[in-house]
């Protein structure tokens, strides 16, 4: 009942956006809308630099705990599982990072551990990114209180320190379960895509490239959609029209749905590279996407069974 609900929504809320361009396609049209795939292919390939990235700051957490698998190692073990992040729940693309991580030599305490630094890690830098964008929002110039968003930057860095973290590390991968999102370096992929769609002036590469981060905590808020399919673009939707001369949510719709059909493409790019290095060196596992694969379902042990990891992308 709940997987019904929660698919349900995201098809409710992606579809709203579907119907937005559909009924306001004329709309569009007069915006300046035009469609350049030439901007595209760098969207593409920087999006897909983004999934390398994030799992080399996984790599470089894994490093600072006393372990050192690879980069290749590290990739693989980050991004093979990365498709089951769509099934509500995440467990299996949690349970696929560890069993990976310990087929190169990582114990699966380590390995939660570091998932649970890497999601903290990656929220810290969101709030910070988020804070950018709602000091830079066109429409709250004339609003002082704005400022006032800075104070959640030091909240956040304080939370990371050694003697709150440790009380708080159990409930920060509940909170922050998902990949991990270097939102300044996937600032300039999702400004690629939106510019292919109309223009942007290149000084608005954070505004566009911040906005993603409103959709990220619109995610993590409701804690619902899987890889929060719908709510996030929504979000980011509504955000994006910030960076547009006319301000128009059909154009940002069009603008989130692109970016989320290219960044599906990148992302299924990088999985099937990692996947085909893991085979390679001979060490990869079969990872469930919709059911755990047999290695799986049998190291749902109390330990990993207890993660929860919200779907947020």
């Amino acid at each position: 009942m709940r997987l019904a609900l929660q698919i349900g929504l995201a098809v409710v809320v992606f579809g709203f956006l579907v119907l937005t361009v559909i009924n306001q396609w004329s709309e569009i049209q007069s915006k300046g809308v035009h469609f350049d795939i030439f901007w595209l292919l760098p969207g593409l390939v920087l999006l897909v630099f983004y999934f390398a990235f994030s799992a080399f700051g996984w790599d470089l957490i894994l490093r600072s705990l006393g372990y050192r698998i690879g980069f290749g190692r590290a990739q693989v073990a980050w991004g093979q599982p990365l498709l089951a992040r769509y099934v509500p729940g995440s467990i299996l693309y949690v349970l696929g990072r560890v069993l990976l991580s310990e087929r190169a030599g990582v114990p699966r305490r380590i390995s939660l551990a570091s998932i649970v630094y890497e999601q903290a890690i990656s929220a810290t830098s969101a709030v910070v990114v988020a804070a950018y964008f709602i000091i830079r929002h066109p429409d709250l110039q004339d609003v002082p209180e704005r400022w006032a968003v800075l104070l959640l930057i030091p909240l956040a860095v304080a939370i990371l320190s050694p003697q709150v973290f440790g009380k708080l590390s159990k409930k920060v991968l509940g909170a922050f379960g998902r990949d991990p999102l270097p939102v300044v370096a996937v600032a300039f992929g999702i400004y690629s895509v939106a510019r292919a769609i109309i223009y942007i002036p290149y000084s608005d590469i954070l505004l566009v490239g911040s906005a993603q981060a409103i959709g990220y905590f619109a995610a993590l808020v409701t804690l619902v959609a899987p890889a929060g399919l719908g709510v996030r673009d929504a979000a980011f939707a509504w955000a994006v029209k910030a960076a547009l001369p006319s301000r128009s949510f059909a154009v940002g719709s069009l603008i989130s749905i692109a970016v989320r059909g290219v960044m599906t493409v990148a992302e299924l790019i990088y999985v099937a590279l990692v996947t085909v290095v893991g085979r390679r060196q001979g060490w990869t596992i079969h990872t469930g996407i919709l059911h755990p694969s047999p290695e799986e379902a049998e190291a749902s042990t109390e330990e990993t069974a207890a993660v929860h990891a919200p779907e947020i992308l």
